[in-house]
């Protein structure tokens, strides 16, 4: 029986990117090690991120060395958590004009990772 799940990404520096997700996550630390640190977020996510010296940065959405993995963030406000993902040394890799505003954006972490926020269902009630 599996009753626990982990989300590991490889990288040559995984205290690096381990700051990038605690942040964006408002995670905590609980596992560090000379190889590998894992993050729980509090809705109880977790992820680890293993050292791994030939790491190579994925390079989605270019058929070479393309995705390796993919992680999707649900937000409330995308504006918003760009901002914070530049600021934390992350960057976009999808620029697409949909006519207004996007449901679903790309980014890749520090190290080349991608991953996805998706806006999350409305709590508002609907209007009409």
């Amino acid at each position: 029986m599996v009753t626990a799940g982990v989300v590991v990404l490889d990288c040559a520096e995984p205290e690096k990117l381990a700051e990038f997700y605690r942040e964006l996550l408002d995670a905590e630390e609980t596992e560090a090690g000379a190889n590998r640190v894992e993050l729980r977020s509090a809705d109880g996510f977790r992820l680890a991120l293993r050292r791994d010296m030939n790491a190579t940065a994925p390079s989605w959405p270019r058929p070479e060395n393309s995705l390796q993995a993919h992680l999707e963030f649900v937000v409330d406000d995308l504006d918003a958590a760009e901002r914070r993902i530049v600021s934390l040394g992350g960057r976009p890799i999808e620029a697409t004009d949909a006519g207004g505003p996007l449901e679903e954006r790309g980014y890749a972490d520090r190290a080349g990772h991608s991953f996805t926020l998706r806006r999350g269902p409305s709590t508002a009630p609907k209007q009409g």
